[in-house]
């Protein structure tokens, strides 16, 4: 029988909450030399170079005073890697974490607030303030109490000493814009950019350069023939929409537990915002997992409603698209062998 993921409840602790704040399986082996900047993009390569030159700093404690916090650096103490999606941010961020000496951290942006909310601010701020390097992947700003609880977290690491690294879609002095009233918080998201150094990197998403465009969407029956592969997961998509409202986003990773092969009954096109967010966030922990994804219905590239994709969140959803097409490209592969 298929493992249905509509029927999970997880559980998931603190503790594993912090064990888990890792570089995905799909970034587990990466390094700077596994990276292959596009020559026709000279920023993918310079990107390269100062993060190379940046993690030779990690570690480096700034200087103390007698008394009270450390000493204002005299550069921000933070790299911000800004780009398009597809351009190998994540591989970078990944590759600097691999490449600088513990204790250290790496969490998308949502798992850091959902981390913050499990610990507490304060206990959050104790326990990473230790820690030689925070790598925040995906930095996106949704709300106004984000926007705060982030700026005051990273201010309060800053002092304490600990090198941070970012990606986004969205400049830092540009978070947020387009999903509230970012005038009200001018100041918070000024105080988040001096954190950083931005670097930008262009390029064409890699993982559609030079491949067929979306893959047809199987039959119902190629998706059932699928989920009797060992690992396979199968749900109806509507269901599986419903439940995501029922669970934690935090707890999606564990949602995906022992899975080896997403399988979804007729996807249709979403035009909730609530229900389109949570499937990001499930998105995301596919693709983290490298799980295929084979699924009957209309094909990715049209799961999310226009007015979603000239929204304000539609870096999001098209990073999503993204990666899901990918991820149904290998499911095609599985189901053609």
């Amino acid at each position: 029988m298929p493992i249905q993921l509509s029927d999970r409840d997880p559980r998931v602790a603190a503790d594993r909450l912090v064990g888990e704040l890792v570089p995905p399986p799909r970034f587990a082996g990466v390094s700077f030399d596994s990276y292959h900047p596009d020559p026709a993009q000279p920023t993918q390569q310079q990107a390269v170079d100062l993060l190379r030159a940046f993690a030779g700093t990690v570690g480096q404690r700034p200087h103390r005073r007698l008394f009270g916090r450390a000493k204002k650096a005299d550069r921000p103490g933070g790299i911000y890697l800004d780009g398009g999606y597809g351009v190998g941010k994540t591989h970078l961020l990944a590759s600097l974490w691999h490449a600088v000496p513990g204790p250290k951290l790496f969490a998308t942006f949502v798992e850091l607030t959902h981390l913050v909310g499990a610990l507490g601010f304060h206990d959050a701020v104790a326990a990473l303030s230790s820690y030689a390097l925070v790598c925040v992947d995906e930095f996106e700003l949704d709300d106004p109490g984000d926007t705060v609880l982030v700026s005051t977290l990273l201010t309060r690491l800053r002092e304490a000493g600990v090198r941070l690294a970012a990606t986004s879609n969205t400049l830092p002095g540009r978070l947020g814009e387009g999903r509230f009233a970012t005038d009200d918080f001018l100041r918070e998201i000024q105080g988040l950019s001096a954190h950083f150094e931005s670097v930008r990197i262009d390029g064409d998403d890699y993982r559609h350069r030079g491949l067929p465009e979306t893959p047809p969407a199987p039959d119902l029956d190629t998706v059932k023939r699928a989920a009797d592969l060992e690992g396979a997961s199968l749900d109806h998509f509507v269901d599986l929409a419903r439940h995501l409202a029922q669970v934690h986003p935090s707890k999606y990773g564990a949602l995906l537990d022992g899975v080896r092969l997403v399988c979804l009954e007729d996807v249709r096109t979403v035009d909730d915002q609530a229900v389109a967010l949570r499937l990001v966030v499930l998105a995301d922990r596919m693709y983290d997992r490298d799980l295929p994804v084979v699924a009957s219905g209309v094909t990715f590239d049209r799961l999310f409603a226009p007015p979603l994709l000239q929204g304000g969140y539609r870096k999001k959803y098209h990073r999503a698209v993204s990666r899901l097409v990918a991820l149904a490209r290998e499911g095609a592969g599985l189901v053609r062998e």
